[in-house]
């Protein structure tokens, strides 16, 4: 199970742990959507559609690791070694998002608490970077729904 825990106040930065230990720390794109993390040694960056439908995984020689289709939709799929893993959104009233095999909820990516934007992914069977991968696409669809929401209390 991966944690993600909220390190800035002022702007998205996490550090993601996995069974209690740090693994790496996300840290989104300030002005576009997208970000990187490393783990094992290796770089990592996430780029997104000027829309933030679809995302690419790739690694330090731009090699493409995973892409994410329809994010944002009430279901979506992430692709990564040659597999496909389905995602749906569980609620619309709570930020959750359920992995789905063979029609059953088999793992999700959920808030702990509704006052912090802190998460924990339980994603059994993804490869460590494809969690991580979820869990900052994840991290960011809420982070820009929350965007959204506020211009549009402000207008």
């Amino acid at each position: 199970m991966l944690a993600a825990r909220s390190i800035a106040w002022w702007r998205s930065r996490y550090e993601i742990t996995a069974d209690g230990q740090v693994v790496t720390t996300w840290r989104p794109n300030t002005w576009r959507t997208g970000g990187s993390f490393a783990l094992a040694g290796r770089r990592y960056h996430l780029k997104s559609n000027v829309w933030g439908s679809r995302y690419e995984l790739t690694d330090e020689m731009d090699l493409t690791i995973a892409t994410a289709e329809r994010v944002g939709r009430k279901r979506w799929t992430v692709e990564a070694n040659g597999r496909t893993y389905h995602f749906e959104r569980a609620s619309l009233w709570r930020p959750e998002e359920s992995l789905v095999a063979d029609g059953e909820r088999v793992g999700s990516v959920r808030r702990v608490s509704v006052l912090r934007r802190d998460a924990v992914a339980d994603l059994p069977g993804l490869p460590l970077p494809i969690q991580v991968f979820v869990l900052a696409i994840v991290l960011t669809m809420w982070e820009r729904r929350e965007a959204a929401a506020a211009a549009g209390r402000a207008s």
